[in-house]
């Protein structure tokens, strides 16, 4: 979590402003949306040398007060930055445009990958496919080993990651897992004593509290009202839009997060085959922009009669559905932030939360992601090289998945 010990404020563009149109937002992040590789983290660095140093439309102050906001949130923070940025500079059309900018290139490439796996043009490409499968083992092996440094620095967070762990091996399901992040928070809000933060000072982000308030009542009725209405209806174009908005809404962490709950929503139920998600998600890795765009993969690739959608409609369906949440929590959060980020106990509860995302990655590490990818010698062996190469070498994701899709193609 980022702490902010300075006041902040965030300079609202003069009347007028061409930089604050939203086809000049759409543009600014369309750039970023192409050429932003590298994870959650890299991106906000994309963020800060774009909106701090290069154009000054944040100080340096606002910008962190701004990570730490995105942090404390679930859902994929360096898309909620953007979403923020885009609101404070452009108002709701700004925000849409940079939302639009930053996920689209990334949501369009995975949607052209799933067309071709679908209409057998990569039938030949087995290997290349297995090689995917395997480079996804070491990119999760990535997540917990440089998200439990951070988010587990003492014994107790590492317990709690061990018992999220556990819960979820023992109860493989979507109930389970939200499960374990609530005992994870409870546990930590009761046994975890942190600092609070200091107060910082926020000119307006074009968000009265009222409006906060209302994005804030959508987004629970909608968290509450999908799993009722899917239900009551029997639609499986409902109940899939819910798996993918509940998604959205639960994941602390990042979005090598939502692994575990999507993999729960989508195989199971064969609406998705196991290798197909887990070629998505090697092939996730390769694209710039946010990793949450594989809704948009799972949604084209997914088996219409199964789950009610699939193709390039439902691939946007789902990726508007995953994107939903995260867009209202951070609009609805905007004008309370600074009260809230000031309570011990909110801070304790998300200190023990993150600390059970670790273990809820853990558990899909181990399955299906291990069980599923690792069929022999030569795999583990692909697997701890393309793990060195992202940990030790830190080569980009991108050129890792290259090699790895090489090399499954060569051993097959």
């Amino acid at each position: 979590m980022v702490q902010v010990q300075h006041a902040a404020s965030t300079a609202s563009p003069p009347s007028g402003d061409p930089d604050s149109s939203p086809w000049h937002i759409l543009w600014v992040f369309l750039r970023l949306g192409l050429t932003a590789f590298g994870g959650p983290v890299a991106h906000l660095g994309y963020f800060r040398t774009e909106f701090v140093e290069r154009r000054r439309w944040l100080d340096e102050h606002s910008y962190a007060d701004l990570v730490a906001l995105c942090q404390f949130l679930p859902g994929p923070a360096s898309s909620q930055v953007g979403m923020a940025v885009g609101l404070a500079r452009g108002g709701w059309a700004g925000m849409a445009a940079a939302w639009v900018g930053f996920t689209l290139p990334s949501a369009l490439a995975l949607m052209a990958f799933a067309l071709l796996l679908q209409q057998g043009a990569l039938a030949g490409a087995g290997g290349l496919l297995h090689g995917l499968k395997v480079v996804a083992v070491a990119v999760v092996a990535q997540a917990v080993w440089g998200m439990g440094k951070v988010l587990c620095p003492d014994w107790q967070r590492a317990a709690l990651a061990v018992l999220a762990a556990v819960l979820t091996l023992l109860l493989p399901s979507a109930l389970a897992q939200v499960g374990a992040m609530v005992v994870c928070g409870l546990l930590g809000r009761a046994l975890l004593h942190l600092p609070g933060q200091a107060p910082a000072v926020h000119r307006p982000h074009r968000v009265s509290r009222r409006a906060g308030g209302v994005a804030l009542a959508l987004f629970a009725l909608l968290l509450l009202g999908l799993p009722l209405l899917g239900a009551t209806t029997g639609s499986p174009l409902l109940a899939t839009l819910d798996n993918f908005y509940r998604a959205g809404a639960l994941v602390f962490g990042g979005g090598h997060v939502v692994l575990p709950l999507l993999q729960t929503a989508v195989v199971p139920g064969g609406a998705v085959s196991n290798a197909d998600f887990l070629a998505g998600y090697g092939a996730a890795q390769a694209v710039p922009g946010p990793l949450f765009t594989f809704a948009a993969y799972l949604g084209a690739v997914m088996r219409p009669e199964v789950a009610g959608l699939g193709g390039f409609g439902g691939g946007l369906l789902c990726l508007l559905a995953i994107f939903l949440p995260a867009g209202l929590l951070v609009a609805g959060a905007l004008p309370f932030w600074d009260t809230l980020r000031q309570r011990p106990g909110a801070q304790s509860a998300l200190a023990g939360i993150n600390a059970g995302v670790v273990g809820l990655l853990l558990a899909a590490l181990i399955g299906p992601v291990w069980t599923s990818a690792i069929t022999g010698p030569a795999d583990v062996g692909l697997a701890l090289l393309a793990f060195v190469l992202l940990v030790w070498a830190r080569w980009s994701p991108l050129a890792v998945v290259a090699v790895a899709a090489a090399a499954g193609w060569a051993l097959a």
